[in-house]
């Protein structure tokens, strides 16, 4: 029988075989009729994970897609570690036994209403009071952490052609992100960054500045994938993509008298305090790490009074500054490696002023013709 009391239980159960799979489980129901019901409803279920796990010939369990897409794809990101993180959290809040075929588009307005309720992650302990006055995630932060994941579960399944008849919206779940603005460094924003610099960061900060890569780009750098003989850095960037960033004099300058510092990592610093535990000596060189440039950034932040400007806004800084010298869109994109032109449509901004000279300079030229004097032609 499908549908039965346990002695100690005050629900019905359902029990029952598809597709050489048992399916079983509480009805969480009092009645037979409704236990009914509800094992009907679960045939229905059951017969739609079934037709799609055929055709993928792979589980579809979110746990199962999970590990399917980090060994073949996932673990190769940019950002590995985050990427581990947010598929984590996912198999964490539906269970790893949940269906993908299960997550309609209610369940995944749920998953957005239950992230946008966390609050930003910082280190250190704190009170329940303090963490409840930490500010809330950002929109972005949900959309790139949540429903990007999520949806990229689902294009991962469809690839194994996996069918879905109730796939959320996605276009409906995207949360609206405020345009990222462009963030200029002032002359004198890059003095004071300068008199407050540590030496042993100034290395790095300088590439940063020089070359518009990004933060982890820069930490993680090693000698393998720094070539002066062809003058290219050539490494994995984001989204798993190969970049190539140029080794000019000035990049040049900044790299060549760090060989010798470490046999892998391009940039370390200099440890300041010794931790016997973690086997640091004070006054060696280790390589620098990610959260360490955050404090060292944050603390050379504080040192030269900048209250507005971030460390991403050094690729703002780049990149508005190549644009204004070169007036070319397409040779930015590829500076930056952006991907998409519309990325890179962000600075567009400062060919105004280039734009407002051209019609200055067409309206003169204009007014020159219609007021100079008109040649007499003399019949003769």
């Amino acid at each position: 029988m499908s549908v039965y009391k346990p002695k100690k239980s005050p629900f019905y159960h359902y029990d029952f075989q598809l597709g050489g799979r048992r399916f079983c489980g509480s009805t969480e129901s009092t009645t037979r009729k409704e236990a009914k019901e509800f094992e009907a409803a679960e045939r229905e279920r059951a017969k739609g994970l079934i037709k799609a796990t055929k055709r993928a010939q792979t589980s579809l369990l979110i746990g199962d897609v999970v590990v399917r897409l980090w060994n073949d794809e996932a673990q190769y990101d940019a950002d590995p570690d985050a990427t581990w993180k947010n598929l984590e959290r996912l198999v964490g809040y539906f269970g790893e036994a949940m269906p993908l075929t299960d997550i309609d588009h209610p369940a995944a307005k749920k998953l957005v209403a239950w992230r946008r309720g966390h609050r930003v992650s910082r280190r250190g302990k704190r009170t329940k009071e303090q963490e409840q006055a930490l500010p809330l995630v950002s929109n972005g932060t949900v959309n790139r952490s949540t429903i990007a994941v999520l949806q990229r579960l689902f294009t991962f399944a469809k690839a194994e052609r996996a069918t879905f008849e109730h796939e959320p919206n996605w276009g409906e779940l995207y949360l609206p992100e405020p345009v990222e603005r462009v963030r200029e460094l002032m002359d004198e924003e890059a003095a004071s960054i300068d008199a407050a610099m540590r030496d042993d960061y100034e290395p790095f900060f300088a590439l940063v500045r020089a070359s518009g890569m990004r933060l982890k780009e820069c930490v993680t750098l090693r000698w393998s994938e720094v070539n002066f003989g062809t003058k290219q850095i050539v490494r994995t960037g984001k989204g798993g993509r190969r970049v190539v960033f140029p080794i000019t004099e000035a990049i040049r300058e900044i790299l060549w008298p760090l060989q010798g510092h470490h046999a892998e990592f391009v940039f370390t610093y200099v440890a300041i305090y010794g931790n016997r535990r973690m086997g640091i000596v004070r006054g060696q060189r280790y390589p620098i790490t990610y959260s360490g440039t955050k404090a060292a950034w944050q603390t050379l932040r504080r040192r030269a009074k900048l209250s507005d400007f971030r460390f991403h806004d050094y690729r703002h800084d780049f990149g508005t500054k190549l644009l204004r010298d070169s007036g070319n869109l397409k040779l930015v994109q590829k500076a930056l490696n952006h991907r998409d032109i519309k990325s890179t449509l962000r600075y567009a901004h400062v060919l105004d002023e280039d734009v407002a000279d051209a019609v200055e300079r067409l309206a003169k030229a204009r007014s020159i013709r219609v007021d100079s004097p008109q040649k007499k032609v003399v019949q003769k």
